[in-house]
């Protein structure tokens, strides 16, 4: 049985209602607004200054073919927690676009109620029970763009999450590598200063024994002592420089310090060709961090697109049927059904909705700027290290060479001291700078290693993350 049927039988009322919605939305449609987006920046299309011949892999580390080196960043891939954090955020991305998502869709709600009623009339008391279900779906109508341009938004938002994900990997895979390095530099430096204070120790008893002879007087013993003792203590701040530089490696690759892993290699390889640089418009493409501000710009733009059609009405549709009898057994034989059309227009909000796309549009343009800024950098970080690694190549010739000239230097002077030629004054200066150099030179060595880490971090465009470590997700 199907109550209220009266509405349904005027078949020319409702053909009317439904001319009158039907015109009512062919003039709203009329007035949709055109959205107007913000154009993209100029692309550049020149090349860089320089550019080699070898083309960088994915996972650029590999090109420094170091065994040791790729162990360390594979194992901070699947354990650093920094990174695992870069993970829960685009699985939180993730989740709000499959919420906003939702709304594309109807939704169904199922209701069910009981009731009891007593009364009394005339010393008579009464009750009654009623049990009820029903069902009500609700769907609006997407006139204006506002639902598709949110859900466009959420899904560009995981799109950029995911990008973000890569330059974490990329950001951590360099921190890795410019820590193995100094690692490897302070190693050396405490082997140098080793045999430094081996020589110089020499240096004392040779003195000592002038000393003793009358051939040299207590300044110069006194100064030789000291050189001994200068030795001893840079050797033992170095040795601590590389005790933190462990345990820092130790936290990146997501590990207490006391776990931290004991690097055995003493000296830098040989430094990998050049990379070949590309067109700069091809870098823009490949890095993910400004695919990451481009993608922001689009959601932004999105954004705005649904905040202007918030100012227009909104249509939705509702159906619900239900059914309500004094029995359980009896539901169903009588019911109830219903569908609706409900049509909502902001008329006073007290500047809400304006204020809201204002807002929206300044987020956009503040996005749009960002990516621009983006693009710059990336442009001037990859012109820079080619720059630098140059002038490095340049600097580490030249102190090859100075140390060739202050060895030659030294053994001249040492000799002509034996000889009661020079004066130990001329020897202790020449072997100062002997000895500064072979410790600079191996510190220009990682610098130089450093800067091609900076190229390469520049220069790379990502590769397939795969999540190894899920301890993190524990409310799942």
């Amino acid at each position: 049985m199907l109550k209220n049927r009266e509405p349904f039988n005027n078949g020319s009322k409702r053909r009317g209602s439904l001319l009158h919605l039907g015109m009512v939305l062919l003039l709203l449609t009329a007035c949709t607004p055109d959205i107007i987006r913000q154009p993209s920046p100029a692309q550049p299309q020149g090349s860089f200054s320089t550019t080699g011949e070898t083309q960088l892999p994915e996972q650029w580390w590999l090109s420094f073919e170091d065994p040791a080196l790729d162990r360390l960043i594979a194992q901070a891939l699947a354990d650093n927690l920094t990174l695992q954090s870069a993970w829960d955020r685009l699985d939180r991305a993730q989740a709000v676009a499959r919420k906003t998502n939702a709304d594309l869709f109807p939704q169904l709600s199922g209701e069910a109620g009981a009731s009891s009623t007593r009364s009394r009339i005339n010393s008579r008391t009464d009750s009654s029970q009623s049990y009820s279900l029903g069902l009500v779906a609700s769907y609006e109508i997407d006139l204006w763009g506002r639902i598709s341009s949110t859900s466009e938004a959420a899904e560009l938002d995981v799109l950029a999450s995911a990008e973000q994900l890569q330059t974490a990997a990329l950001t951590l895979s360099a921190q890795v590598a410019t820590t193995w390095f100094q690692l490897l530099e302070q190693r050396g430096q405490i082997e140098i200063l080793k045999k430094q204070q081996r020589t110089n120790e020499q240096g004392l008893e040779l003195i000592s024994i002038q000393f003793r002879t009358g051939q040299t007087g207590i300044a110069d013993l006194l100064q030789q002592r000291q050189l001994v003792e200068s030795r001893r203590g840079e050797r033992a701040l170095a040795i601590g420089r590389a005790q933190r530089l462990q345990n820092q490696l130790a936290v990146l690759l997501g590990m207490p310090p006391d776990q931290a892993p004991q690097v055995t290699a003493k000296e830098f390889r040989e430094l990998p060709p050049l990379p070949e640089t590309g067109l700069q418009s091809l870098l823009l493409e490949r890095r993910p961090d400004v695919r990451a501000a481009w993608l922001r710009l689009e959601a932004a733009d999105q954004r705005v697109a649904a905040a202007v059609a918030d100012r227009f009405p909104r249509l939705s549709l509702t159906g619900r049927t239900n059914t309500t009898e004094e029995h359980i057994e009896d539901l169903f034989d009588d019911w109830l059904a219903t569908i609706a059309a409900n049509l909502l227009a902001p008329l006073i909000d007290g500047g809400r909705r304006r204020a809201e796309v204002e807002r929206s549009q300044a987020v956009a343009a503040e996005n749009f700027h960002i990516y621009g800024q983006t693009v710059l950098e990336a442009l001037a970080e990859v012109e820079n290290t080619l720059i630098q690694e140059q002038r490095q190549q340049e600097h580490l010739v030249s102190i090859t060479r100075q140390l060739e000239l202050a060895e030659q230097a030294f053994g001249r002077i040492r000799d002509r001291y034996l000889n009661g030629a020079e004066d130990y004054q001329r020897v202790l200066g020449a072997l100062l700078s002997k000895q500064l150099l072979q410790r600079t030179q191996l510190l220009a060595q990682r610098e130089l290693f450093v800067n091609r880490i900076n190229l390469c971090r520049a220069l790379a465009g990502g590769w397939e993350l795969s999540r190894q470590n899920k301890q993190s997700t524990l409310m799942r």
